[in-house]
């Protein structure tokens, strides 16, 4: 008992220190924001702000045009998401339910596209828009983009929680009249929903932070997202770290409160498809 107790203490300080290590960044973001100019290049560091600068929020906000840069990532980010559920459901029920060659190869497929960086898609796509014409409305275009970029890991995910259902609830249904369709809505559906809601809100957390596409396609300042309108702040001379980690701050925020209110819930969705 003592050895099982000196280990899972052992285990507890080392989670407590990579933790501190891994969050020391977002912590000294939110400082920073907070410094004077003079304080955030001052020797040894303050490791906080002895007169915090409130303010810089309200200028960032301002002068920055936060509101339209974080509802241009919400639109890229609820489409996505949006059209990666519609589409992406019914792909991941049949690769969890139909076995056969063809599927195992669009399993495979699908597997190959998880490992695509966006950079190395960025110019075919970018030259396949153009020629179709779908530039001349840039936000729809990055919104296709990024479901067809995070399709392969939504369809993965939500693939495991169908493979969690018990088919013999489908079978049952059959047998007291439902066709495969209506078995699929109204049992396999509504047991599957805390996947199916999980990987949604993984997707919308990545499409709210895209950046590649919207970089590439979107030129006109109005429609561009908050990830792009932060890069807008780099520059050889930038010195303004205070006002960009201000930037950042309100930025990260609204992604962090989502993750930190419903982590139960993504736990559980993650590890819903890991036992059957």
């Amino acid at each position: 008992m003592s050895t099982t107790t000196n280990r899972d203490r052992l285990m507890l300080a080392i989670s407590i220190v990579m933790a501190a290590i891994y969050l020391f960044p977002l912590y000294w973001m939110y400082i920073t924001a907070l410094k004077s100019g003079s304080e955030m290049f001052a020797t040894p560091p303050s490791f906080w702000p002895a007169a915090p600068q409130w303010g810089t929020y309200t200028y960032v906000w301002e002068s920055r045009g936060m509101g339209r840069y974080l509802w241009n990532s919400l639109v890229i980010a609820l489409g996505s998401v949006v059209l990666i559920t519609l589409l992406g459901v019914g792909c991941a029920y049949v690769l969890a339910r139909y076995r056969n060659v063809w599927v195992d190869i669009g399993l495979f497929l699908i597997l190959m596209l998880q490992v695509l960086p966006a950079s190395l898609m960025i110019t075919p796509i970018f030259v396949g828009f153009s020629q179709i014409g779908m530039l001349s409305y840039p936000r729809l275009a990055v919104i296709i983009a990024v479901a067809a970029k995070s399709m392969p890991f939504f369809v993965i995910l939500v693939r495991a929680t169908f493979m969690s259902v018990p088919q013999e609830l489908e079978e049952a249904a059959l047998v007291d009249g439902n066709s495969r369709v209506g078995a699929f809505f109204s049992i396999v559906l509504p047991l599957a929903r805390n996947g199916i809601l999980v990987s949604a809100i993984l997707i919308f957390m990545q499409a709210f932070g895209e950046f590649v596409y919207s970089k590439s396609m979107i030129q006109a300042v109005d429609l561009q997202p908050a990830s792009v309108g932060l890069n807008s702040f780099m520059g050889p001379n930038t010195n303004e770290w205070n006002n960009i980690m201000a930037y950042a701050t309100m930025y990260v925020t609204p992604i962090l409160a989502i993750f930190v209110l419903l982590q139960r819930r993504i736990v559980s969705g993650l590890t819903s498809g890991a036992l059957k």
